[in-house]
C-alpha cells in the first residue's frame, strides 16, 4: 500500500463474541480485496478486558488478512493484551510502536573509548 492509500479502520468492540467473528472476517476481506498488501487497522480499544476471545479473533482476522495478500495493525492496544498475544505467540504492529527490529527514533548507539573498531 503506498503512502497515499489510507489503511481501513475496522473499530472492534467487545465483549467478543464467537458468532461474530466470521463477520469481522468478512470485513477484512472486503478491505482487501483488489490485492495490492494493504493495511487493515484493527482499534481495539474497546474490546474490554483482554482473553482468550479477543486472542482468537485477531488471530483470525490476521490470517484472513495475509489470505489476502494484506496485513493487521493494532490500534489503541491495550498493554495486557499485547502481552497475551505475545504468550500466544502472535506479534502484531501497533500504530505508536516502531516496527520489529527497527530501533526506535533518536536512538544512536554508544561507543565506548579505546573499543576497536569493527
Amino acid at each position: 500500500m503506498d503512502a497515499k492509500t489510507p489503511a481501513v479502520v475496522l473499530v472492534l468492540t467487545g465483549p467478543v463474541r464467537r458468532d461474530e467473528v466470521a463477520g469481522w472476517c468478512a470485513a477484512v476481506r472486503e478491505a482487501l480485496a483488489g490485492g495490492g498488501g494493504g493495511v487493515v487497522v484493527c482499534d481495539v480499544g474497546g474490546l474490554g478486558p483482554p482473553g482468550l476471545a479477543a486472542v482468537d479473533l485477531l488471530a483470525r482476522l490476521e490470517l484472513t488478512a495475509r489470505r489476502a495478500g494484506g496485513r493487521i495493525r493494532l490500534r489503541d492496544a491495550d498493554p495486557a493484551l499485547v502481552a497475551l498475544l505475545g504468550l500466544a505467540g502472535l506479534r502484531f504492529q501497533a500504530e505508536g510502536q516502531p516496527e520489529e527490529r527497527e530501533p526506535p527514533l533518536g536512538v544512536e548507539e554508544a561507543v565506548e573509548t579505546g573499543d576497536p573498531a569493527g
